[in-house]
């Protein structure tokens, strides 16, 4: 079996005998002599590069995306049968510590403090003698409300960091119940949480479901309540944020992903106040990739199930 290996990222997974890894130029559609390959790994490929070459990959039997959304892998004219496996749970401590960094550094007020930082002036309201818990929005996260909506396993690895700094976690997820200890509430319940949340992290994926999930009318639910976002840019209104954040609404936002990336210099965003705003670098390096490759080869030759599938 050939099993072509992306150039962009170092792999090395222990591959078993018969299996020939090829590496390949994702930026570039596949090279004539290698579609005949039956699997592929997929980091960072260039959208319509892939979709050409899977098309014409007639023996192509499996796609190993790295990432932990398949959207940008998923192409309609693809061989029947192909089957698609993740990447969840090679970004979970990676990107739930950016979701932290981002959640305290809101908390903490660090936009304000760089804003007097960059005028030179020493803001006593920022420091010193203060109460734990003033009105408005939260200052520590001891005690505070967070929401984690889409509960998957990232949100389940960022979750017991939160609390472990006094944070009342509870998750959102398509249906109720208790995943790694913590609460979860079903969406059909999240507009009554969002009124009672301090903070709402988001890592939704982005699906015809989550389009802009996070609208006009849901933030005005939220009350004082800061909003960070790890998921897809897809998922949330960026002109009725912009909106929330010029008219103080919403107190302060943090956000790695945008609806187009990179955002485009006349996005409303760069001006929004309260905003921080960093290049989709909460993920980046998978961790354990060449063992998941390798127990999926394994599984695939085994005629046994692979992890992660999502779709074939």
């Amino acid at each position: 079996m050939k099993l072509l290996l992306p150039t962009n990222i170092p792999l090395d997974p222990e591959l078993p005998g018969g299996v020939t890894a090829v590496p390949y130029d994702p930026a570039k559609p596949v090279p004539q002599e290698h579609l005949d390959a039956e699997a592929l790994v997929a980091w960072a490929n260039d959208k319509s590069a892939l979709a050409e070459s899977t098309s014409q990959m007639s023996r192509l039997r499996w796609i190993q995306a790295l990432s932990a959304g398949v959207d940008h892998t998923l192409n309609p004219d693809m061989p029947d049968g192909v089957v698609i496996t993740s990447g969840v749970g090679l970004h979970d401590t990676t990107v739930a510590e950016h979701a932290l960094t981002l959640t305290l550094a809101l908390v903490r007020r660090l936009p304000a403090s760089a804003r007097a930082q960059a005028e030179r002036r020493w803001d006593r309201a920022l420091g010193g003698v203060q109460p734990l818990h003033p009105p408005g929005p939260v200052t520590t996260l001891l005690g505070a409300r967070v929401l984690i909506w889409g509960f998957g396993s990232i949100g389940q690895t960022l979750a017991p960091m939160l609390a472990g700094l006094g944070a009342e976690v509870t998750g959102v997820a398509r249906s109720a119940g208790e995943r790694s200890g913590f609460r979860v509430i079903a969406d059909t319940e999240l507009d009554q949480a969002l009124s009672e949340a301090d903070v709402l992290v988001m890592i939704l994926p982005s699906t015809p479901q989550t389009e802009k999930a996070l609208d006009a009318r849901r933030l005005a639910l939220l009350q004082d309540a800061y909003v960070v976002n790890v998921g897809r840019g897809s998922t949330a209104d960026e002109g009725a944020i912009a909106t929330a954040l010029q008219d103080g609404s919403l107190p302060g936002m943090a956000t790695d992903v945008t609806e187009t990336e990179p955002l485009p210099a006349e996005s409303s965003l760069w001006e929004a106040p309260n905003l921080i705003l960093t290049p989709h670098a909460a993920g980046g390096r998978p961790v354990g990739a060449d063992a998941l490759i390798a127990s999926n080869v394994r599984a695939l030759l085994a005629g046994k199930e692979m992890r992660n599938v999502v779709a074939g």
